[in-house]
């Protein structure tokens, strides 16, 4: 199932990053780049480096100068996120091109990137509640509701994989169909964004 393959893929993405636990550490794709994984890898380090980003950010002690330069670092990250669904739905538009759509075939809410984009960040809940669980220095009751929220996580993994699964199941048969549209973001966009308009 490609749940289960994209599911591995971001554990082996997330564990390799906190080996070292260092935003600016240099990326390196072990997958080539004609492959499926090599997106899919890319996409769960970005989601990883701007976990952590976000956590940086919201130190009350944290510079000013350096929440600012950190702030155009996640605007850039959610730029490459957003790139990266892009990139791996033209990767199932392509495989699925040739399906004979069925007259009666619907659309569904999200298209096939955005909810493995969903399950890249599950995956990152996963791991850092399973640390929370597997700390020596927390209090039972933190570790008994940290427990409780794993087990939740773990349930939404499943559902979640279970239903990206029927969806390209439903696309290859025709049941349903793909249509993506670009995300058209305005906020990096000198020339939508105002503010940078008239700055120009």
């Amino acid at each position: 199932m490609f749940s289960d393959f994209a599911f591995k893929i971001f554990q082996e993405s997330i564990q390799k990053y906190h080996i070292k636990d260092d935003v600016n550490q240099p990326f390196e794709n072990p997958y080539p780049q004609d492959d499926i994984a090599h997106l899919l890898y890319r996409k769960n380090w970005i989601d990883t480096v701007q976990w952590h980003y976000e956590d940086i950010i919201r130190d009350p002690q944290i510079d000013p100068v350096a929440a600012l330069k950190l702030k155009r670092q996640i605007d850039a990250s959610n730029q490459d996120r957003t790139d990266l669904v892009e990139y791996i739905d033209s990767y199932f538009l392509n495989k699925y091109k040739a399906v004979k759509k069925q007259d009666n075939a619907t659309i569904n809410t999200e298209s096939p990137a955005w909810a493995i984009d969903r399950l890249s960040i599950l995956a990152l809940k996963v791991y850092h509640m399973q640390e929370e669980v597997d700390r020596t220095d927390a209090s039972e009751g933190h570790i008994a509701k940290c427990t409780e929220k794993l087990n939740v996580l773990l349930e939404q993994r499943k559902d979640l994989s279970t239903a990206i699964d029927q969806l390209l199941t439903d696309i290859e048969a025709g049941a349903k169909y793909m249509k993506v549209y670009k995300q058209m973001k305005m906020y990096n966009d000198d020339e939508l964004n105002p503010v940078l308009r008239g700055q120009k």
